[in-house]
């Protein structure tokens, strides 16, 4: 780095740019790649084009000297500089001031080299931005601590993080394009809230000065959107940040993207349907709809199987388990399994947490999970035929819930009740639980029509295509501070 900055400051001195401030660029490289392809090797023109990008390989010989360009995705183009071509001086300040990482322009002809390299034969040359930092050495394996915490070089080096950013914008778009096409409606929300709610996570709080008022950062999307279902938008979506106060690991991060969508007189049924179009989608974009997985093989085009907990569980257990066993006979199982449940937990949640122990993870194919006890989400609508059970689903796929769909409780009296027990339960000291939300109350009382919501991670989804952890769909995942 100190013989960096020690050119910087002697070209510098020179009166020469290190940081011009724009350069003449006439061509991409990409652009010289394609337009030029068909030049036969050896064989030269007289078109002359200006160049830019960053030295990804550099070859200094006595009369000639070779580089590497790259650009945004990776695509590179070699040019050469001869002493014919560019001149004793220029060749000169090539070789003592050009490093790996640094950006130049370079002007020249397109010519198919004599080894059958496409380049640009210089006829002169600039420095477009001196690096002063050297590059992360290619050919030695970067830790995944250094690839993360330093995205910006891991960008520049690795083609996989590359490939990756746009990988999740495809998925991105595909999402957009498939509610966009079902007439689905895209807002935005507010990410500062005075009241957190529409999930059981636990807030990052701030505070706003203009108000003298302390705020939470949206763990959900929900309440805001069934807001605009109430007043007409009937089909509506939001993809954007949330942000819980909770673990990080391989799966989970205290901010990632969630899509949620709401559709007046739908239902969870409605939006299984919506949810495997997506997947679909996405499945289309950027991959295939065939998934290897540490589990299996995964196979988008077959079957999406609608899974009910209790008959589930009976199947993995060998016996009929229904909302009227014991929990004392559930705990017995749990223990035949050595399974530790904590005995004071009421019956619904011990059935889940069998589900999930002994059923999740042996689900590959995509399969909604449904009729959960009404324990397991206490914010969703209750089964008319069954008030024990929930109107509400989880896909998973390959072991892991990759979304979550609900029929949607719209009876503002029922809704203040279960928001009321919650905000006892965050008085009492859980830190998750929701609190009391008189506006989005009021809203209902206008009048909610009946409607379907699903919430989908997008990483997580991601992750599912491509196999890698949260760490790396995320641009700039969160880390601790470097010591």
């Amino acid at each position: 780095m100190r013989i960096r900055r020690d050119k910087r400051d002697r070209i510098l001195a020179d009166g020469k740019q290190a940081y011009p401030a724009g350069v003449a660029r006439t061509h991409t490289l990409a652009a010289v790649n394609e337009t030029w392809q068909h030049l036969e090797t050896g064989e030269e023109t007289q078109d002359v084009v200006t160049v830019a990008g960053r030295v990804m390989f550099v070859r200094n010989t006595g009369k000639l000297a070779f580089a590497a360009l790259q650009e945004g995705i990776g695509t590179r183009l070699q040019v050469m500089l001869s002493l014919a071509e560019v001149g004793e001086e220029s060749l000169a300040a090539w070789k003592s001031d050009v490093d790996l990482g640094d950006h130049v322009t370079v002007t020249g002809r397109v010519i198919r080299s004599r080894r059958g390299e496409l380049s640009v034969m210089a006829t002169s040359w600039e420095l477009a931005s001196k690096a002063l930092r050297p590059l992360p050495v290619l050919h030695k394996e970067l830790s995944e601590e250094s690839r993360v915490r330093q995205r910006y070089a891991d960008l520049v080096v690795r083609q996989e993080a590359r490939d990756m950013v746009r990988t999740k914008a495809a998925a991105l778009r595909a999402v957009r394009s498939t509610l966009d096409g079902e007439g689905f409606i895209e807002v935005e929300t507010p990410v500062l809230q005075l009241v957190h709610g529409g999930a059981a996570a636990r807030p990052f709080g701030t505070h706003m000065n203009a108000f003298s008022q302390d705020m939470s950062l949206r763990i959900a999307l929900e309440l805001n959107l069934k807001k605009a279902v109430v007043g007409g938008i009937d089909k509506v979506y939001e993809m954007g940040r949330i942000f819980r106060n909770e673990g990080v690991d391989s799966t989970h991060s205290p901010e990632f993207t969630m899509l949620e969508a709401y559709e007046a007189y739908g239902d969870q049924r409605t939006m299984g349907e919506l949810t495997r179009r997506i997947y679909l989608a996405v499945a289309d974009a950027i991959g295939s709809r065939t998934v290897e997985t540490p589990q299996g093989t995964v196979d988008l085009d077959g079957e999406w199987r609608w899974l009910s907990v209790y008959p589930g569980l009976s199947e993995a257990l060998g016996r009929e388990i229904t909302p009227d066993t014991p929990v004392e006979e559930l705990l017995a199982l749990a223990a035949e399994r050595d399974l530790e449940i904590d005995p004071a937990l009421p019956q619904g949640k011990v059935v889940m947490e069998l589900f999930e122990e002994l059923v999740e993870p042996t689900i590959l194919q995509p399969t909604f999970v449904c009729d959960y006890p009404a324990e397991a989400q206490p914010l969703a609508r209750r089964k008319d035929e069954d008030p024990r059970l929930i109107d509400a689903w989880d896909l998973i796929i390959a072991g892991v819930e990759r979304a979550t769909g609900f029929t949607e409780l719209v009876d503002p009296v029922v809704q203040r009740e279960v928001l009321t027990q919650q905000s006892l339960a965050a008085a009492a000291g859980d830190p998750e639980a929701m609190q009391l939300d008189e506006d989005f109350l009021r809203a209902l009382e206008y009048g909610a029509p009946p409607m379907g919501g699903i919430g989908i991670g997008i990483d997580r989804m991601v992750m599912f295509f491509t196999g890698v952890g949260i760490r790396e769909t995320i641009l700039f995942p969160h880390l601790k501070p470097e010591a």
